[in-house]
């Protein structure tokens, strides 16, 4: 039976965002179904309202997208990063005249579903809509950060902890040439998941997140100081830090640049601890601390593996539910195989978790990989073992 339905990417960009486009289109096609692509999010239901898209613009085929050389059309999105159909991330839709062009726009496509591809903020926004529009949606989790519930992974997250642990290797090198202490920062507006992943994967020392340090306390501080200690007397003169920009300064306050902050805190409780003449930090040597943020560059590579399947596995169990008239669900990934959760459940744990500004799928301060990171010596924020040697 022909369907008509519809694709969009919401919020942040982030890398498998074409690979679940392409599985959605080449899934639909098997079906004779059309698909249409919605630019950039729900802005495209505007346009079309106001006659900028005609329907049969956005129809997405086999060849929609056509580059020089042998791979043609769908055949390259997989290995692409960011999205073709455009993404952007804004807040609720402040104007009632732009709500109500969103909704005419998807009523002038005749769409019979919808597939949202989105993270926490773009899914409240959208569920929403729906809701206001009686539209039938599939959702399809998306975020480097990992922070909606219900899906052990979101689709972009393996290839982010990828680029961190890659940075962090080659810092690595520069770190022990100079003997330095590199403090990196990475995305993580309010859960440590990439943070903690990839300074594990990529060796960090230290590794400071929301969960266990919300905001940065004169205790953590010199915990990292003596964490660096530690590690200078067992021989070794680098350190690699990894704060997620969640982390909060010492007056509770976000900070833009976390990392410059701790580090000026690092070089002054050194200074304090040497003036009292603490032993560990009389070294006339002067512990010499150089700063990375990097930024988009951990939303902007080519999807790994892992992000591949996991978004086309995706994008095909979104169709499936489609095909069966289950709407209104989301798609995870628990336990190894794809599953489906009726969407109100997830929507009900975000507007909940964003009216009392918490995050909805925080680490696990006594799961498995904090216990790993611990295990392996490093330093995350807390009281500071002073009988502990690395």
């Amino acid at each position: 039976m022909t369907k008509k339905i519809g694709i969009l990417t919401s919020g942040g960009d982030c890398p498998g965002l074409n690979a679940v486009i392409r599985a959605v289109v080449k899934a639909s096609y098997l079906k004779g179904w059309t698909v249409y692509g919605i630019p950039y999010g729900t802005d495209g239901f505007i346009d079309i309202a106001n006659g900028k898209y005609q329907p049969e613009d956005l129809i997405l085929t086999g060849h929609s997208y056509d580059l020089p050389g042998m791979l043609k059309g769908l055949d390259v999105l997989q290995f692409l990063s960011g999205s073709v159909l455009g993404s952007l991330s804004k807040g609720h839709p402040e104007e009632e005249h732009n709500r109500i062009a969103i909704l005419q726009g998807y009523e002038r496509l005749g769409l019979e579903a919808l597939i949202v591809v989105g993270g926490d903020g773009s899914l409240d926004i959208i569920y929403d809509l729906a809701q206001a529009g009686n539209w039938n949606i599939i959702a399809i989790p998306k975020t480097i950060d990992n922070d909606v519930p219900y899906t052990d992974y979101s689709v972009g997250f393996r290839t982010a902890v990828e680029i961190v642990t890659q940075a962090l290797y080659d810092l690595t090198f520069t770190a022990a040439s100079h003997e330095r202490v590199m403090l990196v920062q990475v995305m993580g507006r309010d859960a440590g998941h990439l943070a903690l992943h990839a300074g594990i994967a990529g060796g960090a020392d230290i590794i400071l997140i929301p969960e266990l340090t919300p905001y940065l306390t004169p205790e953590t501080i010199n915990g990292c100081c003596c964490q660096l200690a530690n590690l200078r007397s067992s021989g070794r003169q680098f350190a690699l830090v990894v704060i997620s920009e969640g982390v909060k300064n010492q007056q509770q306050q976000k900070e833009k640049y976390i990392a410059e902050y701790l580090s000026h805190c690092i070089s002054q409780q050194i200074q304090v601890l040497r003036e009292a003449g603490e032993k560990a930090f009389c070294d006339p040597i002067d512990v010499d601390l150089r700063v990375t943020v990097l930024g988009h560059l951990q939303r902007s590579h080519t999807p790994v593996a892992l992000d591949r399947l996991l978004a086309t596995v995706f994008g095909i169990k979104a169709v499936e539910l489609i095909a069966e008239q289950r709407y209104d669900r989301i798609v995870v990934w628990r336990e190894g195989q794809v599953h489906s959760t009726p969407l109100k459940s997830i929507i009900n744990v975000l507007k909940q978790c964003h009216h009392e500004k918490r995050c909805a799928y925080p680490v696990d301060p006594s799961g498995f990989m904090i216990q790993t990171a611990r295990s392996l010596g490093i330093y995350l924020g807390e009281s500071f073992d002073t009988t502990r040697k690395v």
